[in-house]
């Protein structure tokens, strides 16, 4: 079996968040996929095998199965692209139907994943404080214009937007805290983001749920974040820059293209390499 190792959303040729691909003629076990991906060690592996038109895809983090991941998609539509030829993959996740597109240019991949439909919801005030507490922030810390907020786009993320960047390049939390936390609301990650511009955003994802301290970059968060900005009449113009990973060494660039109708899929595209 092969396994490829892609960085997506890279920056260039360097950083972006390493993700696992499998591609088989069929999806092995569950038991032996947590395995793999346990013993790949990356944020996530996705397995892929043909069916019908498409692809069937499952995501596994070291820990626990995930429902959607971003970065594993990107790195996905990249090894497709490789394998197949430029284009348009479609894929069958466990909950919903998106596609992938893949396009090779030299020594990176273009890419870009449609999400799954968005949604999102006000925070409740208890877990918000129970969030900020395991961070160390309080309420002062937070940006008004961006209220707290559950975030939806494959994923459950909880969005919390801080109206200081340092504050954001200082995040710590206990893991095995932020676990239980996540765990018990049903998040996948925690998005701490930053409006530097009305469309250019710095984020950083802890993804304790999955036995990951933080995700250099999180396409499903991105997702779920613009989907969120849309929601709430943020000023985004139809499009977002992320940049995730400035403070763990490892720059990611990810863009998310927001249409105008409620609910509807985010576009979220970038570049991948090959490690």
């Amino acid at each position: 079996m092969e396994i490829l190792r892609i960085a997506a959303f890279s920056d260039g040729d360097n950083g972006g968040n390493p993700a696992g691909v499998v591609i088989g003629e069929s999806l092995p076990e569950v038991a032996k996929v947590q395995r793999i991906a346990a013993e790949v060690g990356f944020s996530e592996t996705a397995f892929a095998a043909r069916e019908g038109d498409g692809w069937r895809v499952r995501y596994f983090s070291p820990e626990s199965e995930v429902p959607f991941c971003g970065h594993a998609t990107i790195a996905l539509g990249a090894a497709l692209a490789l394998q197949n030829g430029d284009g348009v993959y479609p894929l069958v996740l466990n909950a919903a139907e998106i596609t992938v597109e893949g396009r090779r240019d030299g020594n990176t991949i273009a890419a870009a994943l449609q999400s799954p439909p968005t949604r999102s919801a006000p925070a409740k005030a208890e877990l918000v404080e129970k969030t900020l507490a395991l961070f160390g922030l309080t309420v002062k810390d937070l940006d008004p214009r961006i209220p707290p907020g559950f975030a939806e786009g494959g994923a459950t993320h909880l969005v919390l937007a801080l109206k200081d960047r340092a504050r954001l390049a200082a995040m710590f939390y206990d893991l095995d805290a932020g676990r239980g936390l996540m765990n018990a609301a049903g998040l996948v990650t925690i998005a701490l983001v930053y409006a530097e511009t009305e469309q250019r955003f710095h984020a950083r994802n802890p993804f304790a749920s999955g036995g990951v301290l933080e995700d250099p970059a999180t396409g499903a968060a991105a997702a779920a974040l613009a989907g969120y900005l849309r929601d709430i009449g943020w000023p985004h113009g139809g499009r977002i820059e992320i940049v995730q990973g400035e403070d763990m060494g490892m720059k990611s660039r990810l863009t998310a293209e927001i249409p105008a109708e409620p609910g509807s899929s985010i576009r979220v595209s970038g570049t991948a390499r090959l490690m």
